[in-house]
C-alpha cells in the first residue's frame, strides 16, 4: 500500500503512527475484547481514555486549574451559535472581528442571539490582512469579542491579540496545537478535531470557569449547556468516543514529538519553504500580506488560469491530494498541518517546480 500525500484542509491527515496503533488497537483495545467503538462511554475503560486525552491536552498546552476541558458534539460551526446563547446572559451586544469566510459565518449566527457590533473587518481587502488593533471599534461593556486566529480558507494568521478587559473566545480549529499559545489569555478556546487534533465529530473547548457561571441552564438546551457539560464530564449523552480515542493517540503522539514548541519549529520549516517557493516562481502567488501568511493553510493562484484544471489533475497523479482551493475562492491551497511531515511539502514544491518548468516555463 502506498499513501498519498493529503493537503486537505479537513478532515485532514492523521499521523501514520497513530493510524496504524488505532489498527492495531481496532478489534481489541488492551485485552478489553472490543472495539472503543463498541464499548459503554460509562465504562471504566473509555472513561480512563476521556481522562487521558484532557491530562495529556492540558500538559501538551499548560492550561491552568481554573479552566475546564471539553469535547463538545456538533462541530465548531454549531458552536458560532452555542457560543453566544450561552455567555450573553444580561449582557446586550459581543464583539466580533471580521477577518475572514469563518469569522463571517461565526457573526452571521451570532447575530441571532445579540447585537453584534464588528469591531473591525478587513473584508474590503478581500481578507488578505489583519485590522489594525488600534483601529478596533470595541464595546467594554459586551459579552466578549469573538476572534478567528487563523482563517482557513483565506490563509490569514495572526498570533497576538487585542488589548481588551473583554473575554477574548478564539476558534483555534486550523492552529491548536501547532504553535505556543498562552491559554490564560482567552475567556474560551474551541477547534473542531479535523485538522490537528484528529477525525470530525468533536470540538474540543477550554473554558474559563468563571464564565461558565453566564451559562443559563433553565433557558438551555440540556447539551448545549457548556456548564452542564462540565458538570457531567462532557457525558450528558453518549459522546464521540472513537473521536476522543484518536485524539488521545494524537496528542500522545504529539508528546512523542517533543510537544507544541518542537511541532512548532517543524511547522515553521514547512510553512517558510513552501512560501520560498512560491515567492520565487513566475507561475504561483500567494495574495496573503507577508506578516499574516498561515503557516498551516497556504492558498496559493496560477498566474495563467487555464492552467488550474491540468495542476489539480496532474497533481492528483503523483499522489499529492486535495490541493484545490476552497469553492468560495478558487485557486489552490495546501493544508500543511502537523501530521504532515517535511517530506510531502519537498514532493508539492518539486511538482510545483517541474509543473512550471513544463508548462509556463518554456
Amino acid at each position: 500500500m502506498s499513501r498519498s500525500f493529503n493537503f486537505c484542509s479537513g478532515p485532514a491527515a492523521l499521523p501514520e503512527a497513530v493510524l496504524k496503533k488505532a489498527q492495531s488497537e481496532l478489534l481489541d483495545w488492551h485485552g478489553a475484547g472490543v472495539s472503543v467503538m463498541e464499548m459503554s462511554h460509562r465504562s471504566s475503560e473509555f472513561t480512563s481514555i476521556l481522562e487521558s486525552a484532557k491530562t495529556r491536552l492540558i500538559r501538551l498546552l499548560d492550561i491552568p486549574s481554573n479552566y475546564e476541558v471539553l469535547f463538545v458534539q456538533g462541530g465548531a460551526s454549531t458552536l458560532f451559535a452555542q457560543i453566544p446563547a450561552n455567555f450573553i446572559a444580561d449582557h446586550t451586544s459581543a464583539c466580533y472581528l471580521d477577518t475572514g469566510a469563518w469569522s463571517a459565518k461565526a457573526i452571521k449566527e451570532a447575530k441571532k442571539y445579540t447585537n453584534v457590533v464588528v469591531s473591525g473587518s478587513t473584508k474590503d481587502k478581500n481578507y488578505t490582512t489583519v485590522p489594525a488593533w488600534d483601529s478596533l471599534n470595541l464595546d467594554e461593556n459586551a459579552a466578549y469579542l469573538h476572534l478567528t486566529p487563523n482563517e482557513t480558507i483565506g490563509g490569514v494568521e495572526f498570533d497576538d491579540l487585542p488589548e481588551t478587559d473583554l473575554p477574548i473566545i478564539a476558534d483555534l480549529s486550523s492552529t491548536i496545537l501547532s504553535r505556543s499559545i498562552d491559554v490564560s489569555k482567552y475567556g474560551m478556546i474551541y477547534a473542531g478535531a479535523q485538522k490537528n487534533v484528529g477525525p470530525a465529530g468533536v470540538v474540543i473547548c477550554i473554558v474559563r470557569k468563571d464564565l461558565l457561571e453566564r451559562c443559563d441552564n433553565d433557558r438551555l438546551p440540556s447539551t448545549w449547556s457548556f456548564a452542564n457539560l462540565a458538570k457531567n464530564n462532557s457525558m450528558i449523552n453518549t459522546p464521540p468516543t472513537f473521536a476522543i480515542y484518536l485524539a488521545d493517540l494524537v496528542f500522545e503522539w504529539l508528546e512523542g514529538q517533543g510537544g507544541v514548541e518542537a511541532i512548532e519549529k517543524v511547522n515553521e520549516a514547512k510553512a517558510e519553504r513552501l512560501y520560498r517557493a512560491i515567492d520565487e516562481s513566475k507561475l504561483y502567488s500567494n495574495p496573503i500580506e507577508l506578516k499574516y501568511r498561515s503557516r498551516m493553510n497556504v492558498p496559493f493562484v496560477l498566474a495563467d488560469e487555464s492552467l488550474e484544471s491540468l495542476f489539480l489533475q496532474e497533481s492528483e497523479e503523483a499522489g499529492l491530494k486535495t490541493l484545490a482551493g476552497h469553492r468560495s475562492v478558487g485557486g489552490m491551497r495546501a493544508s500543511i498541518y502537523n501530521a504532515m511531515p517535511m517530506e510531502g511539502v519537498d514532493a508539492l514544491i518539486k511538482f510545483m517546480q517541474d509543473f512550471e518548468m513544463r508548462h509556463y516555463g518554456a
